[in-house]
């Protein structure tokens, strides 16, 4: 508050309000936001990249029930940040392609891939531009999630281009988290233990994007270096199905667990194959779902 008389109301001007981005800046933003996490996430105890952590880790045992035999496959992982995923198709076998918007990311996924004598390969290039940027190549198996949809503006668009990718016959396999699980939040004010969540968040879409401005990431390690501002949308498991089959795949699996391969809350405990799970004084709902589509 200052002691200067202001001007009089009669000729004062409101301020402007803000310029809403649009979905391509709001894109670039994202960009921009997963090269400055990137540093962190590869020095953090959360990949684990200096071998605590195994590329198996990853994956549900479900998983690689549903995605079945993969050696002498054509596998393209979407939204593949360090390629943490990517490798253990690599290591079953399948030819291996890795994609995301992060250009330090995709450096830092070829450098580990070498250092680890895996033959992968890395892709830069927006998940919306990727039919163009793999030219003619379609894959056997294309597969995505685990915090890749968030940042999907449009789940018809997204999977019109999966469908182009894929081959007649190739199988699409998504694992998200699951809506519910990013409409949890803990109690404002704890009571008992100080453990219980409660519907905090939206469920559905509608409300357009989420703007979050943080120097934190999800790992642990030190604060961002560089672009702070990230833009999410949600989708509800609903939109999602019927993006798919609108693209004309045909959904063969839905499936929903109440494990994480993390911690996502302090109150969760180990689950018995070294994933994570609300403790038993909780109710038991989805935190996780798997959709697996196949292309006529």
């Amino acid at each position: 508050m200052t002691t200067e008389q202001s001007e009089p109301p009669t000729t004062a001007h409101p301020a402007p309000h803000p310029r809403t981005p649009s979905t391509d800046e709001m894109v670039r933003a994202n960009q921009a936001n997963w090269d400055a996490r990137t540093p962190v996430h590869v020095a953090s105890a959360f990949y684990g990249l200096d071998g605590s952590r195994s590329a198996e880790d990853w994956f549900a045992p479900f998983e690689w029930t549903d995605l079945g035999e993969l050696a002498g496959r054509d596998v393209l992982h979407l939204q593949c940040h360090l390629g943490t995923e990517t490798a253990a198709f690599a290591d079953r076998g399948a030819r291996a392609v890795g994609l995301d918007i992060s250009a330090e990311a995709v450096a830092q996924a070829r450098r580990l891939a070498g250092e680890a004598g895996r033959d992968m390969e890395f892709v830069r290039a927006d998940v919306h531009r990727a039919v163009e940027a793999l030219g003619d190549r379609r894959f056997d198996v294309i597969y995505t999630g685990k915090g890749a949809l968030c940042y999907i503006p449009d789940v018809a668009v997204w999977a019109g281009i999966v469908a182009e990718l894929l081959r007649p016959g190739g199988t699409f396999y998504l694992v998200e988290f699951h809506p519910l699980l990013d409409s949890l939040g803990p109690t404002p004010h704890p009571d008992e233990d100080g453990r219980h969540l409660v519907l905090r968040h939206d469920y559905l879409a509608g409300r357009g994007a989420i703007r979050s401005d943080s120097p934190a990431t999800y790992t642990d390690g030190p604060p961002l270096q560089g672009a702070t501002t990230s833009y999410s949308w949600r989708h509800g498991v609903g939109e999602v199905v019927s993006a798919v089959v609108g693209a004309g795949l045909t959904v063969r699996r839905v499936r929903e667990t109440e494990l994480l391969p993390w911690p996502r809350f302090p109150s969760m405990v180990p689950s018995e194959n070294g994933w994570w799970r609300l403790p038993p004084s909780e109710p038991i709902i989805p935190l996780l779902y798997a959709l697996k589509a196949v292309k006529p």
